[in-house]
Formats: structure tokens, C-alpha cells, sequence
């Protein structure tokens, strides 16, 4: 199963104290990966709900606007509604890309160094 954690690259090694955990979060290089993350992830969360709820309010308020036919009967509201599901797989697609590149080999690094594999 994908969601499982994998064993330890070295299985017969003591697992880190609260100590020192605690001292990797403190350490620079793990307040690069969570500035990482939160530059990407707070930005477009915003960005998304702000959107999410233009689109409630219009839904709401501009009826009219929402009812304006674009094609056929397309209308303004069908094709933004379906442009919410395009932005979800949008934003999901391109968090994954940038985990890939800049979180995830800081994250094993750092998970890497905790279980003595360096």
C-alpha cells in the first residue's frame, strides 16, 4: 500500500530521542524545507478558496450572469463550475512537481541524517 512508511534504511540502528528530533526542527535546514512548503502551499490554499468562493458568490448573487448562455446550453456557471475541477487537478499536478524537485530531497536529507545514513 502507497501510504505505508517504509522501514528504516538501517534497520538495526537506535531510533533518533526526542532530542534530537527536536533538534532537527530547530536546524536551518529543516526551516528551509518548511519555508519551502509554505511559500507553495499557503499561497495557492488562498488562491483556490478565493476562488472556490467567487464562485459561490456568484452562484448566489449573479444569477443572470451565471445563466449567460455560451454555447449551445452551455452557460457561464457550467463551465466555471467544471473550471473548479480543472484548477484541483491543476494545483495537485503541479504541488506534486514541486514536492518532487524542492521538498522531497531536503526531506531525505534530513531523514537520512536522523537514521545515521549519511
Amino acid at each position: 500500500m502507497a501510504t505505508e512508511t517504509p522501514p528504516p534504511a538501517n534497520p538495526g540502528a537506535p531510533l533518533p530521542s526526542t532530542e534530537e528530533f527536536t533538534g532537527v526542527q530547530q536546524s536551518p535546514e529543516f526551516g528551509e524545507l518548511r519555508r519551502a512548503h509554505r511559500s507553495f502551499a499557503f499561497p495557492l490554499t488562498i488562491a483556490f478558496i478565493v476562488w472556490y468562493l467567487l464562485y459561490v458568490l456568484l452562484s448566489n448573487y449573479a444569477g443572470g450572469f451565471m445563466g449567460t448562455k455560451v454555447a449551445g446550453n452551455v452557460n457561464v456557471a457550467l463551465v466555471l463550475g467544471l473550471a473548479q475541477f480543472l484548477t484541483t487537478f491543476l494545483i495537485a499536478w503541479w504541488y506534486a512537481r514541486h514536492a518532487a524537485a524542492r521538498l522531497d530531497p531536503r526531506a531525505e536529507a534530513i531523514k537520512s541524517r536522523m537514521e545515521g545514513g549519511e
